[in-house]
This record gives C-alpha cells, sequence and structure tokens, in this order.
C-alpha cells in the first residue's frame, strides 16, 4: 500500500506543475520522463502511463471531479483535485488492466473519507446513467461512451459498492468519540485594587483669528465667458444670414436665358416661394467664426487633377476630330441603353418585391412553427414531471436504507472502541522514544556545523589581510604625450595628432562649399516647380468652373425626372407570393383559434396589428428608398454619357 501510495503521491506532483506551468502535453511527459529516471523501471511505466492517461482524457475527467466538488464534495479541499482525477481515471480506464485487487490496494493508500465519499458519488447507478453519460457524449459519440465507459462501470459497481462498505467500516473504527477531557476552572486572580485617578485640569480653548470673507467675484461669471457669449450670438447671426442669402440665391445659374442677359426679377420671385419652405426647415446650428480660408491642396493633388483634366481635354478633341472626319452619333445607342436600364429597374423592383413577400411568407409559417412547438413542449413537460416523481420516490426508500446501514455501523463501532486505549500507550512510547534520538542527531550536527563556519570565518579573515597589504602597494600614474609626434608603428599614412586636426578642419571647409552649391540648385529646383504648379492651378480653376455650370444643368434634369412617379409593378411572381401569404395568415389564425395559444411576442406594450403594420411600413419605405437611389445611379450615368457624346 505504501508502494502505490508512494506513485499515486508522484504522479499528483506532476499534475500539479502541469497545471501550473500550463504549457504541452508532449513537452512536459518529456520532461518528467527525464526527472523520473532514478526511479525503477516498473515504477517509472506507471507513473508515466498514469501520468499520460489523465492528460489524454482530462476533459472527462474534469467533468466528474467538478460535478463532484459542486454537489457531495463541498467541504474536501481544492488541493485534491489532481488526486480525484487519477482515481477516476484507473476506475475508468485502467481497472480492467491492473485487477480489482490492486485497485482496492490503491484506493486504501489514500485518505479513507476522501474515497468512500467519490467512489460512493463516481458509481452511484443513477449519476453514471444520467448526466456523466450525456456530458460524456457531447465529446465522444453516444455508442462508443456506453459501449467502452458506462457498461463496464456498471459491471464493476457491485464489487466497488463492497470496497465503500469496508472504508465505511474502517472510518467507523477510526471516528471513536474519546474520553471527556476534565475541564479546567478558572479562578479570580488577586490583584491589587488600583487607585482612583484625579480629573484633569481642563485646557484653555484657543482663539481663533477672524477669517477674510469671501470675495464678490467668486460669485460672479467672469468677463471672458461674457466676451465668449456675445461672439458666438454675433457669428451666429452673420452665419444665419449668408445661409439665407445661399439659399435665395441657390439656383440663379440654372434659370435658362439668353448669353448676357442679366437675371430679372420675375425669375427671382418665382424662386423666392419655392426656395422659403426649405429656407424655414434648416436646422439651427451653432457656427463659430472662421477666416473663410480656401482648401491648400499639395503638389501631388494638383499634378493630379491637372493630368485629370488634361487628359480630359484631349479626349474631347479627338472626338471633335472623329465627329469633323464624318464619324457616328452613339445617340442610338444612348437611347437603346436607357431602355435596357429602364428593364433591369422594373426587374429589380420586382424581385425585391417578391423578397419582401417571401419574408413576410416566412414570417407566417414561422409563428405556426412556433404554435405546434409549444404544443409538443406541453407533453414534454408533462411526461418530465412524471418522472421527477418517480425519481424522488426511489430517492427517498434508498435514503431509508442508508440511515439503517449506519444505525448497524455506530453499533459495531462501540463495540470496537474497547481495545483503542493499550493501542494508544504504545503508541505514545515509541513516539517519545523517536523524538528523543532525533535531538541527539540534531545536537551533534549543530555542534558540526559551528566548528566548520569557525574554520571558514579564519580562512576569510587571512584572504581579507592579503587583499590589503597588496592595495597598500605604490602604483605608477599618469604618461606624458607628445602630440606633434609620430607614433612610427610603421602604417602607411601615419601623421602627428596636430597634422590630423589640420586635414580635418580642410576637409570641413570643402564640405561646406559643397553644401552650399547644393542648397542653390536646390532652390531654382523650387522656384521652377513652383511656376509649373502656378500654371496647373489656373487650368484647374477654368476646367472646375465649367463641371460646376454642367452639374447644375443635371442637378435640374435629375429634379425633374425624380418629380414623376413610378407605377407599381404587377408582376405573376408577386401576385403568386401575396397569395400565399394570404393563405398561410388563415391557416394561422384557424390553428390559434383551435389552440388557444397566444401569438409570440404578446407580451409587448403595443398589439400584434399594429407591430406588424410597422413592420410592413418600414418595409416599403426601404423599398421606396431603393427605387430613388435607382433611379438617381440611372439618371448620373446617362447624363455623363450624354456629355461624353456631346
Amino acid at each position: 500500500m505504501a508502494y502505490y501510495g508512494k506513485c499515486i503521491e508522484t504522479v499528483i506532483g506532476q499534475l500539479d506543475k502541469f497545471k501550473a506551468k500550463k504549457g504541452s502535453a508532449e513537452q512536459f511527459l518529456e520532461a518528467a520522463s527525464t526527472t523520473l529516471q532514478t526511479l525503477s523501471p516498473q515504477k517509472q511505466a506507471f507513473i508515466l502511463e498514469v501520468l499520460s492517461g489523465c492528460l489524454e482524457y482530462q476533459k472527462l475527467l474534469a467533468v466528474v471531479v467538478d460535478a463532484f466538488y459542486v454537489r457531495a464534495g463541498c467541504l474536501c479541499p481544492r488541493a485534491d483535485y489532481s488526486l480525484f482525477e487519477v482515481i477516476c481515471y484507473l476506475a475508468t480506464f485502467q481497472l480492467e488492466e491492473l485487477g480489482f485487487q490492486l485497485f482496492c490496494d490503491v484506493v486504501r493508500s489514500q485518505p479513507v473519507d476522501k474515497m468512500r465519499k467519490f467512489l460512493g458519488f463516481f458509481f452511484n447507478p443513477l449519476n453514471l446513467c444520467s448526466w456523466i453519460t450525456d456530458e460524456w457524449s457531447l465529446i465522444y459519440e453516444t455508442a462508443y461512451v456506453r459501449e467502452n465507459w458506462i457498461g463496464p462501470l456498471m459491471r464493476w459497481q457491485p464489487e466497488v459498492q463492497k470496497l465503500i462498505n469496508q472504508l465505511e467500516e474502517v472510518l467507523a473504527n477510526q471516528s471513536v468519540s474519546k474520553t471527556k477531557a476534565k475541564v479546567t476552572e478558572p479562578k479570580e486572580f488577586n490583584l491589587t485594587v488600583p487607585r482612583p485617578r484625579s480629573i484633569p485640569v481642563p485646557e484653555p480653548v484657543p482663539v481663533v483669528a477672524k477669517s477674510k470673507p469671501v470675495p464678490r467675484s467668486t460669485y460672479q461669471p467672469p468677463k471672458e465667458q461674457q466676451l465668449l457669449e456675445t461672439t458666438k450670438r454675433h457669428n451666429r447671426w452673420k452665419a444665419e444670414e449668408l445661409l439665407l442669402r445661399a439659399n435665395m440665391e441657390e439656383m440663379r445659374c440654372a434659370v435658362p436665358r439668353s448669353r448676357g442677359e442679366p437675371p430679372t426679377q420675375d425669375s427671382q420671385k418665382t424662386l423666392q416661394p419655392r426656395l422659403l419652405p426649405r429656407i424655414l426647415k434648416t436646422p439651427k446650428l451653432t457656427f463659430y467664426k472662421t477666416n473663410n480660408v480656401p482648401v491648400k491642396l499639395n503638389t501631388a493633388a494638383i499634378l493630379r487633377e491637372g493630368s485629370l483634366y488634361q487628359r480630359q481635354v484631349e479626349k474631347e478633341l479627338e472626338r471633335v476630330d472623329k465627329l469633323v472626319d464624318g464619324a457616328g452619333d452613339f445617340s442610338e445607342f444612348l437611347e437603346w441603353q436607357r431602355k435596357v436600364q429602364a428593364e433591369g429597374r422594373e426587374e429589380q423592383l420586382a424581385a425585391s418585391e417578391c423578397h419582401r413577400l417571401q419574408g413576410k411568407l416566412s414570417h407566417e409559417e414561422a409563428i405556426l412553427a412556433r404554435q405546434r412547438l409549444v404544443q409538443g413542449n406541453k407533453e414534454k413537460a408533462d411526461q418530465k414531471k412524471e418522472e421527477t416523481a418517480e425519481l424522488m420516490q426511489q430517492c427517498a426508500e434508498r435514503r431509508l436504507r442508508e440511515e439503517r446501514s449506519m444505525k448497524e455501523l455506530v453499533q459495531r463501532v462501540a463495540e470496537v472502541q474497547k481495545n483503542v486505549k493499550v493501542a494508544q500507550t504504545k503508541l505514545l512510547r515509541g513516539r517519545q522514544q523517536i523524538v528523543q534520538e532525533v535531538i541527539e542527531e540534531s545536537r551533534e550536527l549543530l555542534q558540526r556545523s559551528a566548528e566548520a563556519a569557525g574554520e571558514e570565518q579564519q580562512r576569510r579573515r587571512e584572504l581579507i589581510s592579503q587583499l590589503r597589504a597588496l592595495e597598500t602597494q605604490p602604483v605608477r600614474q599618469g604618461k606624458l604625450v607628445d602630440l606633434t609626434q609620430i607614433p612610427g608603428y610603421g602604417l602607411e599614412g601615419e601623421m602627428s595628432v596636430v597634422e590630423l586636426r589640420e586635414r580635418l578642419a580642410l576637409l570641413k571647409e570643402t564640405r561646406r562649399r559643397e553644401e552650399e552649391e547644393k542648397r542653390d540648385q536646390i532652390i531654382q529646383g523650387k522656384r521652377a516647380r513652383s511656376q509649373e504648379l502656378q500654371n496647373v492651378l489656373e487650368q484647374i480653376s477654368l476646367c472646375r468652373a465649367a463641371m460646376g455650370r454642367s452639374a447644375a444643368l443635371r442637378w435640374e434634369e435629375r429634379k425633374a425626372r425624380s418629380a414623376a412617379p413610378a407605377a407599381p409593378s404587377q408582376d405573376e411572381r408577386v401576385l403568386e407570393l401575396q397569395r400565399k401569404v394570404e393563405e398561410k395568415a388563415a391557416e394561422r389564425r384557424r390553428q390559434a383559434a383551435l389552440l388557444r395559444v397566444p401569438a409570440p411576442r404578446a407580451a409587448h406594450r403595443k398589439p400584434r396589428a399594429q407591430l406588424e403594420a410597422q413592420h410592413w411600413l418600414e418595409l416599403e419605405q426601404s423599398r421606396e428608398r431603393r427605387l430613388r437611389a435607382l433611379q438617381r445611379s440611372g439618371s448620373v450615368c446617362g447624363h455623363a454619357r450624354r456629355l461624353e457624346a456631346a
């Protein structure tokens, strides 16, 4: 038993080291095999086999041990976690190979109370056949778990139950109540009565100096804050004025008129009523004072935009040359392309409507499925209640049997308790003799260590005296150096320090002149590049002005096109889906009336009809937004092609 106890202790220690390090299992097993080479081959093989098995099936073992700590082992310390893992591994995977007798020896080598609790919990048929099988089936296949692990454990359960009964008998023999010791009766001390203390003289109350009153400026707002408020109001007034002016004059450039004709008062009057609602609906924002600084472009952006406009000008010139040479126009192709795009948009709208109706159809089908699921859950709940009632009755019968067995065990323990006193006296004498021998050995060891420390101290004193004698000897310090003298090592280009300094000064002067020349060249290059960028900026400003005028015309065309409403699509698929949705809704109402099951999400504050109406309203709004986006993208693409053709 002592042999197996030491082996199990070694395995537990290695498992604790692995959990503390949290490294790879293979590397840990290699390190453990190197540390266990001092043991015998049989012992080393047993330890390594158990250790590798515990690491391989750690998830399965953790399920059982964690549940044991939660249900039956609340009072067991967490330090015994690895011990329970090892016992669980031996019982599950090594019981056939070791044999029952060897397994009993391993169990008896450990604490009796802990083994009785754990084996009683693990080999309980109710636990094995219920939650242990379910938890292990989540990791491995159910058939494999039942055939290779649960089946053998159930076959060994009667013999393990006998072992548990033997452990309970041993525990009952050990838990013999001791004779009640004589209680110490405390006696009152004979103390001297202290003299009464004298009343202390009260200390004078200190006089506090009168404090200065709080200044009035503490409760007044600072002048800087008032200045900021006035500045903010002034900036807001200017911003609102600029916004009003911009909204009033926004579309003046898009009004059709002859070239050179100034804007008339009639055109301004026609624009004002149309722009007033937009001005009134404009949100009030807080503006801060700025210096109206234009956006500064870097060199790369200027050159990139200039090259873009240059390519556009070249393309336009090539197109004009082709038209002069007699090339055809793309108007027919553009008209055909617009028709194809319109058909594609109609198809896309029909597809989106089908998708919406399919979603509504799936929603109705989900409601029907939920109603069927509620009915099935009710039947399962009734069946589960009947099963729990049967299990509770079985537990009550088992508890009655356990209470009867415990009463018989207590009677047997009382009979065995009479022979304990003789064994206790023999054990006490043996322990006293061992303590006396240990005291004598420790006394001899202390004497030897004191002698060795004295010799070591004497040797250190001699070394310190020798070092101090060496430190007192004189040492020559300092050396004369001549900077004009050549060292004379025979190297090529050898020179003195003075000559080296003169040459370095000449080299610095030449480098300074070269840097000045390079700086002049860089300044001239920058001036030329800045002139080129200025020319490119002028060209970009001209192109931007032209593009602004064309953008205003495009915006007017897009606004006129978007004002026309789109006709609703009457696709056959859409009509078929609408018919199916109505049928499913009618079936759902009939099913709800028959089963009397409330509709899902009935606990919300809003009624179901209102929620459905809001849901489909949101879908309609999203559909309209998609339609407007498609129309906008089509108009932009068509206008861009017309500009290219023009």
